[in-house]
């Protein structure tokens, strides 16, 4: 299976590290038992996208789509792992509103064989954004947090560094996709990218704990 991406292994590993949380008394981080199904969701969607990319055919539209999913599940990640009452309403009040004018630019806009870049955009701000937030708050705490120990730590460090990155690379993918150099080089970033932020989410699995670290309420 040549098609195969090295990154979807890590996926792979990721999911089946993810398992461990529904163990008795493994973790008390309820956030991370919805991983397991996403990433298995995940798993599915980037192996049939390289398998559609192995034959020629064209895979944006499953990744226009997926993508509306991945938004939504790390804002509904990011409000449970945020202290933050009013920040936790203001993530899932967003949700709704995302998923209508993404699919609206999907449908109407930028259309269904582009990638909806203006719209990914804005997602990538929204959750870099949020996690900026997440460590201020962190960075609050009356105590110090071990955050080699810190399964949320591990998260948003993930998401913001591939998010960070994530918005110029598919931001402007539709424009810089006729320049040779650029394509060539995609992959091998995609691919980077990809191998960090599943790393980060193995750690997070590996490190959870029975003990919760609460951040203060801001």
């Amino acid at each position: 299976m040549k098609f195969i991406p090295v990154y979807i292994y890590f996926i792979v590993i990721s999911f089946i590290v993810s398992l461990l949380i529904y163990s008795p008394k493994r973790t008390s981080h309820n956030y991370l038992k919805i991983f397991p199904p996403f990433l298995f969701l995940t798993f599915a969607a980037e192996l049939y996208g390289s398998y559609l990319s192995s034959k020629g055919k064209n895979n944006v539209p499953l990744y226009n789509f997926f993508s509306i999913i991945e938004f939504s599940f790390y804002f509904v990640v990011l409000s449970r792992i945020i202290s933050s009452e009013k920040v936790k309403k203001t993530l899932l009040v967003i949700i709704i509103p995302f998923i209508a004018l993404t699919v609206c630019n999907i449908l109407f806009v930028q259309g269904m064989k582009s990638f909806h870049t203006v719209t990914y955009s804005i997602g990538c701000l929204i959750i870099v954004s949020f996690c900026i937030y997440y460590f201020l708050e962190l960075f609050k705490l009356p105590k110090s947090v071990e955050l080699s120990k810190n399964p949320a730590f591990w998260i948003c460090s993930g998401l913001l560094f591939f998010y960070c990155c994530g918005f110029p690379l598919y931001g402007l993918m539709n424009y810089w996709g006729t320049i040779k150099w650029v394509i060539e080089s995609f992959d091998g970033i995609v691919t980077i990218l990809n191998i960090f932020l599943y790393s980060l989410f193995t750690i997070a699995f590996l490190c959870s704990r029975t003990r919760k670290y609460t951040l203060s309420s801001s």
